[in-house]
């Protein structure tokens, strides 16, 4: 394995959408402000994959995600008029804190729209980084809608916009993160890398395409939000109806315009991943890495597994892309994890009406080492008890099969309601 200098010339590349991307000057501009993240070996998953794993920190990132490096660049490239009129952006998280530092940095007044149920640790960071520069507004519930009142308000008040991710800036900026990869590591076989708006997938994307066109990209999203792969198969950005919001840093119900135009010609694949999947593998980061990061920083290394037989014996990068994870989240999360394993199970029972019932339940039914975690009556309209909400915990999941047959056999009558999304959703 060779670790060289990238030989890009000038830096610059001209890409399919006819925009120049000028990434030796991004890289100039934000070089003060922006950590250069480790490349880190990781032994463990090279090992289980039978290749060289390498991961790039983003989470130790000042800001504790890639952002600050699109926000910094297109603030730090804005004329001073339009600095001093102020800017607005809009966000889940990761891009207004970027934003809101770089606005510290540049003593500019800044605006930030997060959405309503932006977690609140992100919050407190992005009121931090900014200080009295910034002013946080929180309005809708995804981002898209956060973003239309963030418009709107910028023109009002004729500030300029700062875009989570589609503007040729805030490409140029993200693409650093590979700027920095390839200064360390060359060749590269695959990089994995979170996809939201596409931004970093851009960035990335364009300058790998240029120094080091072998390389396959691999973009990733939460099964929930496929945004960037519905444009892709349908040839133009998509405006999703219903998206799942948990992976909230890669969550967004349509890419951009200018991001799509330049993944679907540098992207050699996309690919979904369950969220339960990220659960498991944020979970696994942090109780046999110490490594801390939020749904869409644990996406890259999630998909590992469903390309094992493409990766072996390679060279490969996975994109640790933030690590701004509220810890009130984690119940949730450990939550999500079991049930995508398979150790988490809900039923609806309704037990007979005689004594002994449950007792029958706890002895007969549940195995050694199943767990119960949940019960409670479900109270009908008159008040009386109905059926029984009874959440089981497993050791291994090859135990459910048995559960059920226990059920089975003493004629109990239960509903899964893991099986069954609109009772699922109602009741637990």
């Amino acid at each position: 394995m060779q670790n060289q200098q990238p030989n890009i010339g000038t830096g610059r590349t001209r890409n399919s959408t006819g925009v120049e991307l000028d990434f030796a000057s991004a890289a100039e501009r934000i070089k003060q402000v922006v950590n250069k993240t480790p490349l880190a070996y990781h032994h463990h998953l090279s090992r289980k994959f039978a290749c060289n794993i390498f991961l790039k920190r983003e989470d130790l990132q000042v800001v504790r995600s890639y952002k600050i490096r699109g926000a910094y660049n297109m603030l730090s490239s804005l004329p001073a008029e339009s600095l001093k009129c102020g800017v607005v952006c809009a966000s889940a998280g990761n891009h207004a804190q970027g934003f809101a530092l770089s606005c510290k940095k540049l003593n500019v007044k800044g605006v930030v729209f997060m959405p309503s149920i932006t977690p609140h640790q992100k919050i407190q960071q992005t009121r931090m980084f900014g200080e009295e520069n910034i002013e946080i507004v929180l309005t809708g519930d995804t981002y898209d809608d956060c973003a239309a009142t963030a418009k709107k308000y910028t023109r009002d008040h004729n500030m300029t916009f700062i875009p989570a991710f589609d503007d040729y800036r805030i490409i140029e900026g993200q693409a650093t993160v590979g700027v920095e990869i390839h200064e360390e590591l060359s060749p590269i076989d695959y990089i994995f890398l979170p996809v939201g708006g596409g931004g970093l997938a851009a960035g990335v994307g364009s300058y790998f395409k240029t120094v080091s066109p072998k390389t396959r990209l691999i973009g990733i999203e939460p099964e929930g939000a496929p945004s960037m792969l519905t444009a892709i198969k349908q040839g133009h950005p998509v405006t999703l109806d219903n998206i799942e919001r948990f992976v909230d840093g890669a969550s967004v119900k349509r890419v951009g315009d200018l991001t799509f135009s330049i993944c679907k010609d540098v992207l050699s694949d996309m690919h979904l991943v369950a969220e339960g999947k990220v659960c498991s593998t944020i979970l696994k980061l942090y109780n046999e890495d110490a490594i801390v990061v939020e749904p869409a920083g644990a996406l890259s290394i999630a998909a590992l597994d469903d390309y094992a037989d493409q990766i072996k014996g390679k060279t490969v990068v996975c994109i640790v892309s933030g690590s701004n994870n509220d810890i009130a989240r984690m119940q949730e999360i450990k939550e999500r994890a079991l049930q995508y394993e398979g150790l988490k199970h809900y039923f609806l029972i309704r037990f007979a009406q005689r004594p002994g019932a449950l007792k029958e339940f706890v002895n007969d039914v549940l195995g050694p080492t199943d767990d119960i975690t949940r019960f409670e009556y479900i109270q009908k309209h008159n008040k009386e008890s109905g059926p029984a909400l009874v959440g089981v915990e497993l050791e291994s999941k090859e135990d459910y099969e048995i559960l059920l047959r226990n059920l089975d056999r003493l004629h109990i009558n239960y509903t899964e309601l893991n099986k069954n999304n609109n009772l699922f959703e109602y009741l637990v």
